[in-house]
């Protein structure tokens, strides 16, 4: 039992040095782009995200990949806010038909942030619950973690760099053998028009986990992305491509899986 207690501290502590280590952007990042109030305030912020990726795997499982959701500012109280963020991703493949839904994967987070200078450092819960779809659903596919998020974002002339860390330990579990996740993103963006934008975005994902488990390693993911942001009156349309490497991509089974994918994503 101590050998377990101290095993999942070390895999603790070194998901939170990956958080500091790691090149840092995603849809958090949008919460800096909105200035603190002078004074406590309700309601600040709301981001909405849909998007669609056509993919380009040969697994018939795997067609499309599908997001919509949203984050918002319960309340902001200058020095930080606290924030709830949902997404649903639907994944269709083509094993039945031609547009197949075959996973419906719910992510849930409320944290709170304290602003220092230029970064925005966050406290997160965060919940992660996989199901399949259209198909018996045998077991339970989760996880919750207790994450260090970092948020940072530079100018410098007209390109923008922004950067997310995050990590911590999996306090609880199902079907899955994590013990500690961590993750780093990086954001580069520039304009060419006052309505045209172009930009870069490369993830890493990092998992720990138990090996005595499933008899596996530690896991590691990513994800490169560019494309072009439209931005119209009242929201904007992002085209995109590029390449990811997904861990555990299918809920049941624990592997990897690479594919190249195109799509757009519709954001406010």
């Amino acid at each position: 039992m101590t050998d377990c207690v101290g095993s999942f501290l070390r895999r603790a502590v070194l998901a939170a040095c990956l958080t500091l280590l790691v090149a840092p952007a995603s849809p958090a990042q949008e919460a800096l782009k909105t200035p603190p109030p002078t004074s406590t305030d309700f309601m600040t912020r709301f981001d909405f995200h849909m998007s669609a990726a056509g993919l380009a795997s040969e697994d018939p499982r795997f067609s499309w990949d599908t997001h919509w959701g949203g984050e918002f500012d319960f309340l902001d109280y200058v020095i930080g806010r606290m924030s709830f963020l949902a997404d649903y991703q639907a994944v269709l493949g083509r094993e039945v038909r031609l547009f197949d839904p075959n996973q419906g994967n719910y992510t849930l987070e409320v944290s709170g942030s304290a602003r220092i200078k230029q970064f925005e450092l966050y406290a997160v819960l965060h919940h992660v619950s996989r199901h399949l779809s259209d198909r018996p659903n045998r077991v339970a596919v989760a996880y919750n973690s207790v994450e260090l998020r970092a948020l940072g974002r530079r100018t410098f002339g007209k390109t923008t760099i922004a950067g997310r860390l995050e990590g911590g330990p999996v306090v609880a579990h199902a079907y899955v053998d994590y013990t500690g996740v961590a993750f780093g993103e990086a954001e580069l963006e520039r304009p060419i028009s006052p309505r045209l934008t172009v930009y870069g975005t490369a993830r890493g994902d990092f998992y720990l986990v138990d090996s005595s488990m499933y008899n596996r390693s530690d896991q590691q993911g990513g994800r490169l992305e560019g494309g072009l942001r439209i931005r119209g009156k009242a929201g904007g349309l992002e085209l995109f491509g590029g390449w990811e490497r997904v861990v555990d991509a299918y809920p049941l089974d624990f592997e990897r899986m690479s594919w190249a994918f195109a799509g757009f994503r519709l954001v406010n």
